[in-house]
């Protein structure tokens, strides 16, 4: 399958368009016309080659909205015409135990990524969203509820289960209480969600310059984490954080906020991180945690809990010939809160 897409070329350049070729469909694949694309900072390290494993070209992309154009032969999940979505892997081994508990995000063989991954029986490179079309495995299509919004959804499908999924491992209820460390793309879907599943969510931030955007968003209230009285007030409060900064940084001054056996989850930095002081872990059974996106199952769960909820991300939609600037933007965090893709802007010719 003949496609175009924009993929970066080298780390140092900005993204350009690319013609490129899908594989063909396998029995149990469904082929989709790609409408929305989500922006997420994992687009951006990976066209920067941030983490050490990009290949060139590549084609970021992990927020995916479309309709089926064609499915294999096996395929009896979805019919051409159905509004699906793809989020952050499109394969795993289906075999071993995490897959077979529906947790193919920890397969142990490793899940393919939607892009900056390698197709499991062909080896080529995979390619993500930027793109006019995506061949997938039926198992890691999701099916898009009735009622959701498809041109905001897209976020969902990576800052939204990266923040539903611990959550819902950490069993958060009515009445639990929650911090969210940082509102930006992944901070804002965390209080969302926390806040629909009925917890008491605090915004923990540097300043009270997010204190209105924090409580349109539903937060219950603003913690200062600059105003050391009010810190020390909020000592054993939360049961639980989520901590969602992008970049390196002490966590030192957030572990007294856990209650007993309260847990500071990391969804958000990818790599180093400050040295930090046990004392706070050791005198209050507290504990340090990091999560990564959910599996199938629980994807598919937290897209129905958005339709029945009304919940969807706060998005500024764009032309696909202006993701360079939205990347500069990224950078600057001038964005509120997540850019979506209008995949029809997408009618540039393509380099090879």
């Amino acid at each position: 399958m003949k496609t175009v897409g924009f993929a970066a070329y080298d780390p140092k350049k900005p993204l350009a368009p690319y013609a490129f070729e899908r594989r063909g469909l396998r029995d149990n694949d469904v082929a989709m016309e790609i409408l929305y694309c989500g922006v997420c900072h994992s687009d951006l390290h990976t066209a920067r080659n941030d983490w050490g494993w990009s290949y060139y070209p590549i084609v970021p992309g992990h927020e995916i909205v479309g309709r089926v154009t064609q499915i294999g032969s096996q395929v009896s999940r979805y019919k051409v015409g159905d509004h699906v979505a793809v989020g952050c892997m499109v394969d795993s081994c289906q075999e071993c135990d995490q897959c077979k508990k529906g947790e193919e995000q920890l397969c142990r063989e490793g899940n393919t990524g939607t892009y900056a991954g390698y197709d499991r029986f062909t080896k080529e490179p995979t390619q993500g969203g930027y793109s006019k079309h995506l061949v997938v495995r039926e198992e890691f299509c999701l099916r898009m509820p009735e009622g959701l919004d498809l041109s905001k959804a897209a976020p969902l499908l990576c800052a939204g289960i990266t923040t539903w999924s611990p959550l819902k491992t950490w069993n958060v209820k009515p009445g639990s209480r929650v911090g969210v460390i940082g509102l930006g793309g992944l901070g804002h879907m965390a209080v969302k969600l926390a806040v629909g599943l009925g917890a008491d969510v605090t915004v923990v931030s540097r300043s009270n310059a997010k204190e209105a955007d924090a409580l349109a968003l539903g937060a219950n209230r603003l913690l200062v984490s600059a105003d050391s009285d009010a810190m020390a007030q909020a000592h054993d409060h939360f049961d639980l954080i989520i901590d969602t900064v992008p970049v390196k940084h002490d966590i030192t001054p957030y572990l007294p906020l856990l209650d007993v056996d309260g847990t500071l989850v990391l969804v958000g930095q990818v790599g180093p991180m400050d040295e930090f002081n046990t004392v706070p872990l050791l005198l209050g059974r507290r504990r340090v945690a990091g999560s990564p996106i959910g599996g199938i199952r629980e994807t598919q769960e937290m897209l129905d809990f958005c339709a029945e909820k009304n919940i969807l991300p706060d998005c500024e939609m764009i032309r696909m010939d202006e993701i360079n600037e939205a990347f500069g933007r990224m950078e600057r965090a001038d964005v509120r809160y997540r850019f979506v893709i209008d995949m029809a802007s997408l009618d540039v010719p393509a380099a090879v």
